[in-house]
């Protein structure tokens, strides 16, 4: 029997009933194993209700995207509302879809190359000036890439420190909360495997942040590993760190089921 692997509705199957009904296929292994291997970590503010979602984000809410190339996804600089190709839009896209009456305004400001020191340089004009309500951040993956292609590491606990302070000041000069994705890496080619050594640290010092500051965590490096037991690594991001089109949409559909929006 054959299902939606993330079905984006509203009025979703009981997840008992999904796993149960997909067990004997890949897709029902894959999603039970999000939970049993803990790939997959509901969000602490998701309220289970099979058949009435309600998301966490409110009424008006403003919601900033922030990060790299991951996030940017070719958004029009001349264009402050266009959101790029990628997982931003899809949330965006999906969010809106679902919840018009919410009334809410999704901007994106991910900058390709982006590492937690440049986003700092730009925090004032691309965050705090911007007043969002919620701020969902994915960095990390450059700050891993330097170490590799240009001999310019980050030390993971400036890596931490810096996101820390970046986390404050919005907390202090806009009391919004936040959205954490972690940073992922998938092995292909060879040799990011490699990669692990410098990422992993940062995975868990996102974690480590996520619990300091209450925010709703998207466990991506995990999630993108479970999604390589379906199909190989380069279907979800041909690079190991640009997702294809359904690694976007696999970024989305995890976003989305943290906020309970699915």
């Amino acid at each position: 029997m054959q299902y939606d692997l993330f079905p984006l509705t509203r009025n979703v199957m009981p997840r008992k009933q999904v796993y149960a009904r997909g067990r004997e296929t890949n897709q029902g292994r894959f999603c039970s194993r999000l939970v049993h291997e803990g790939f997959y970590h509901p969000s602490p503010h998701r309220k289970e209700r099979p058949n009435q979602m309600n998301p966490v984000i409110e009424n008006n809410a403003r919601v900033l995207f922030q990060g790299d190339s991951i996030t940017d996804a070719g958004w029009n600089r001349n264009d402050p509302s266009s959101l790029g190709t990628g997982y931003a839009m899809m949330i965006a896209a999906w969010f809106s879809a679902l919840y018009p009456a919410k009334n809410v305004t999704f901007i994106n400001r991910g900058i390709s190359g982006n590492r937690v020191k440049d986003l700092a340089t730009r925090w004032k004009a691309d965050c705090l000036d911007l007043r969002p309500s919620w701020v969902s951040i994915l960095i990390g993956i450059n700050d891993t890439w330097r170490r590799y292609d240009s001999n310019d590491p980050t030390p993971v606990e400036e890596y931490e420190a810096n996101y820390r302070k970046l986390l404050t000041s919005a907390r202090e000069n806009l009391k919004c909360r936040f959205i954490l994705i972690e940073p992922f890496v998938l092995p292909v080619p060879e040799d990011r495997k490699r990669w692990r050594e410098d990422l992993d640290p940062r995975i868990h010092a996102v974690r480590s942040l996520a619990r300091e500051f209450n925010a709703v965590l998207v466990p991506m490096d995990g999630i993108f590993a479970a999604a390589t037991s379906v199909r190989e690594p380069a279907f979800w991001a041909a690079d190991g760190v640009h997702p294809t089109p359904a690694g976007h949409a696999l970024i989305a559909q995890s976003w989305l089921r943290a906020v309970s929006a699915i």
